[in-house]
């Protein structure tokens, strides 16, 4: 199918010239005269290709610019002017147009810019094609295409559909619950009850009622028997979020639930047999609270078969846009709104800001701002303290809560059969002096300015990371092993940097 153009001119006599500059390529060219006209062809037709004029008789074209880029519209745009400027040109590239065109067009400059656009445009359709084989920006109730999210797709696909229990962890926030409801529903159990329990929430006196039910006349006000999640959960799922929170005599009753699959209901004298599957939760460090004898190092070992990191929001890149995008338009669409896009000052503010609350806590700020205004486009004056008070011009770091040096979660991905040695001291000094001898000049220490300041931990983190890259020549699982780091950690940190650096770049 031949590629369509539209061409969005009120002259007619320019559009027969512009249309004869290109009769002989390879696409079809239409034309409309005003704005109306082009957004109900847009519409219905969806053309690879927009040629717009600024002046129409009933909008200006930045007003259709505006109207294919709020509604994501999959076209590019050109724009055509006779009133051009640097700054109007700047402009309209910020708002989304591809290319400007001064008028008069010349042929050339006209055919050249088309065919370039359009071949970009089927480069694009191609790459977006092959890509969504591999990577889904949807998944169950999951938003968002960043690596770290598609390496969580992958382990639910992988692990749905066994029998293996799964340790999910998390900060509060970044959706292990939803990660949880997935597993379920990819898995054969899907069709059997989802059970979810949060184990920080019940006073610990009713954890064994909750979990394992009781009879009649068990303890004061059990007036009668009560099934509990176990037994509700029968031939499907029971998640046990935040498990580290459970007290340790209740995870040794729930060790031997583990083991057996079967349960006794508080004051009952009945062993009960149960089929259900167990994931478990937390958003502590598993490893340290053993250490500290706070749980209990078999029950770890038995619930730990399958881990799964779910990364916080400050890691996940363009996934924040995305997400704040989607809380946005079905607020605005619930409270009946006007909200239909958020500027960019906003969008950068939003990536800038470490979300310690993660999704929950961006999608209750974007509710706020929905209920309290109601204009078209979110603005930085609409968000709420403590956002708005981020600065723009410093980048969003990793949160010195998850140093690098701690981040030792069991992955699937296979080591290499020869572990490469740590860099000694020696060498690391060897790898970091200058190798002219012309370059006689002091080694800057690495945790320290040249003027003896104390550099600030993303920098060393970034360069320590990258310098092992280097050292592996571009192998990033080699240089993983050498940090003593998971690959996926290496992998998540170096996609955030770059990501940084082409949003900076734009």
């Amino acid at each position: 199918m031949r590629p369509k153009v539209l061409l969005v001119e009120d002259s007619t006599s320019l559009a027969v010239l512009y249309k004869q500059y290109v009769k002989d390529e390879p696409y079809d060219i239409f034309h409309v005269e005003t704005g109306a006209e082009a957004k109900t062809f847009i519409e219905r037709h969806s053309p690879q290709l927009v040629i717009l004029d600024l002046k129409l008789p009933d909008m200006p074209g930045e007003e259709v610019l505006d109207w294919i880029s709020d509604n994501d519209i999959p076209t590019a745009v050109i724009i055509a002017t006779a009133h051009g400027s640097v700054n109007i040109a700047v402009d309209l590239i910020q708002r989304g147009a591809e290319d400007f065109l001064e008028k008069p067009i010349q042929a050339d400059r006209l055919k050249t810019s088309v065919s370039l656009h359009l071949k970009r445009a089927k480069l694009e359709n191609l790459v977006d094609d092959m890509q969504s084989k591999f990577d889904r920006d949807r998944f169950h109730n999951f938003i968002g295409s960043c690596l770290p999210m598609q390496a969580v797709y992958k382990i639910i696909d992988s692990v749905a559909p066994t029998t293996a229990s799964v340790f999910i962890n998390g900060e509060s926030g970044t959706g292990k619950e939803v990660c949880a409801e997935a597993i379920h529903r990819e898995s054969q159990r899907r069709d059997k009850p989802f059970v979810a329990i949060n184990c920080g929430a019940i006073p610990r006196d009713l954890m064994e009622s909750e979990i394992f039910g009781h009879v009649k006349g068990a303890f004061t006000g059990a007036t009668t028997d009560r099934k509990g999640s176990a037994m509700q959960a029968h031939g499907g799922t029971l998640f046990l979020d935040e498990l580290c929170e459970m007290e340790l005599e209740m995870q040794k009753k729930l060790l031997r639930f583990l083991q057996t699959g079967t349960f006794t209901p508080l004051g009952g004298n009945r062993e009960i047999k149960v089929d259900v599957r167990i994931i478990c939760a937390t958003n502590r460090d598993p490893l340290v609270e053993v250490e500290e004898g706070r749980f209990r190092e078999d029950l770890y070992y038995r619930v730990h078969v399958v881990p799964i990191e779910m990364p916080p929001l400050r890691e996940r890149g363009s996934d924040i846009v995305t997400l704040a995008n989607h809380f946005l338009k079905l607020y605005a669409k619930q409270d009946k709104k006007k909200f239909k896009s958020i500027d960019k000052e906003t969008q950068t503010l939003f990536r800038r800001y470490p979300w310690p609350g993660n999704v929950r806590q961006l999608q209750n700020v974007i509710r706020n701002i929905v209920v309290l205004n109601n204009e078209t486009t979110m603005t930085k004056e609409m968000v709420p303290p403590p956002i708005n008070k981020t600065d723009i011009a410093t980048p969003n770091r990793v949160s010195p809560i998850r140093n690098i040096t701690s981040e030792t979660v069991p992955q699937p991905t296979a080591i290499p059969e020869a572990k490469l040695p740590p860099l000694t001291p020696e060498e690391l000094e060897h790898e970091s002096r200058p190798h002219s001898p012309a370059q006689q000049a002091p080694i800057t220490p690495p945790l320290t300015t040249s003027d003896g300041a104390i550099r600030p931990m993303w920098q060393i983190e970034r360069e320590a990371i990258q310098h092992a890259i280097n050292h592996c020549d571009g192998n990033v699982l080699n240089a993983a092993v050498l940090l003593e780091l998971s690959p996926s950690t290496v992998y998540r940190k170096k996609q955030a940097w770059e990501s940084e650096d082409e949003y900076n770049q734009a």
